[in-house]
This record gives structure tokens, sequence and C-alpha cells, in this order.
């Protein structure tokens, strides 16, 4: 189901409208009110290079099923990555909240900061969206993306820009809004990242069953609901 649509008039809402409490989604045209589960969105970003991809083939695994690992670049293709950068955006934020309408959270794999999700007006369809961002040592990173496939096309120009972006990542995760964690993967192995990554989107996941009484319990969604 589009959370933008509503499913009894057909009506289209370009700004959703989520009574939180009540776990319902509303709609402005007719009054419709349709039961909608609004989740955590958990956000594994950070610079290319810093092992985002590799986690994220892992994550399913490690989750036990708890959640949808969704890679972002999937829909980089030219008809989004050519246009308007907030369509592409929104286009993953409805995705993950139609996901979550059966009943699990979505992780969120690719490049992104607060400020590029928290002005689209999808945002109201999460309770709360929360941020990993991998880094790593500049040095490290620029040899990382040195020794990538020919295809990728990464020349100094493209390497110097993602080591800056790294370099600010490391230097302003924490004043962000809301604060980005950060995960070193200079020296950490695949595994641990991994492990790491996994670990935190258990301890949202749990944080929000209990915080949310109207929510699932938390024993009942870690098994399978």
């Amino acid at each position: 189901m589009n959370p933008l649509i509503c499913a009894r008039c057909g009506a289209y809402s370009g700004a959703p409208e989520v009574d939180p409490a009540a776990g319902v989604l509303n709609c402005r045209a007719c009054g419709h009110r349709e039961p909608f589960l609004r989740l955590p969105l958990f956000a594994l970003t950070g610079p290319s290079g810093t092992g985002k991809s590799t986690v994220a083939r892992r994550l399913a695994g490690l989750l036990g099923g708890r959640v949808v690992v969704l890679e972002q670049d999937v829909l980089w293709i030219g008809a989004l990555r050519d246009g308007d950068p907030r369509a592409f955006r929104a286009v993953w934020l409805r995705m993950a909240a139609m996901i979550h309408q059966s009943g699990r959270a979505a992780v969120l794999c690719g490049t992104v900061a607060p400020e590029e999700f928290a002005p689209l007006p999808e945002h109201a369809l999460f309770a709360g969206i929360h941020y990993l961002a991998l880094t790593c040592a500049s040095d490290v990173l620029a040899e990382r993306l040195r020794g990538r496939p020919a295809w990728r096309a990464w020349d100094e120009p493209r390497i110097a820009e993602t080591v800056e972006y790294n370099d600010w990542l490391r230097a302003n995760a924490a004043h962000l809004d809301p604060p980005m964690r950060l995960a070193d993967t200079t020296r950490s192995s695949i595994d641990a990242t991994s492990a790491e990554v996994s670990a935190w989107v258990d301890a949202g996941l749990r944080t929000h069953f209990t915080e949310w009484p109207n929510a699932p319990h938390w024993n009942d969604y870690s098994s399978g609901l």
C-alpha cells in the first residue's frame, strides 16, 4: 500500500498525516483512518569504501529475519540519478514505510545524512530515523577506493571528494540532528563491524518496543509476528 494514497477515496497526499498514538494514517480528503504500523528506520550510511555493502550482505542473517535489509543503490538508476535527489530519497522512504506494514523494520544501506531525510513529508511515516555511519582513516579509505574495479570510475578527484566527506563526518557526526553514531572500520574486521551494526539495530528495536506500549511485544516481534 502506498501511504500517500487513501484506500477509501483514492486521494493523493503529498504530506501524509499519521496519528502515532492511535497507530493510524489519516486522509485529509475524506477522513478515512487506516491502521498504520510506524516503526523506526535504520540508516546504515557513510562514504563509499567504508564497508556498507559488505556489511549489508551479512545483516539479514545476523538479525534473524527481524528486519528487511535494503541497498539504496538498487534504485540508483539514470532517471533518479539525473533527476531530483529529494525525489530519490522520498521514494526510498515510501518503500521502507510500505515494508514496515508487513511487520518488519527496514535497514537502508547507502550514503545519506539526516538533513536529506528530515525535511521530507515522508519522515512522518516513521517512529524516528536512526543513523550509523561507517568511516575509516583517510589514507586507508583512499587506498580502498583506488583498489576498486575500473568500471566503478574512481579517479583522484572523486577519491579526494569522498575522503573530504569522510573527514567531515568524523568531525561533525555528533553534532547533527539527530546525532549520527560512528563505527571505525580502519582496523575492524567485517565480522566485527557486522556484529556492531547488528547490535545497534537490535538495541534500537528493543527501545522502540519498550517505549511504545501499543506496539507488538518485543518477544513476539523478535520470534516472528
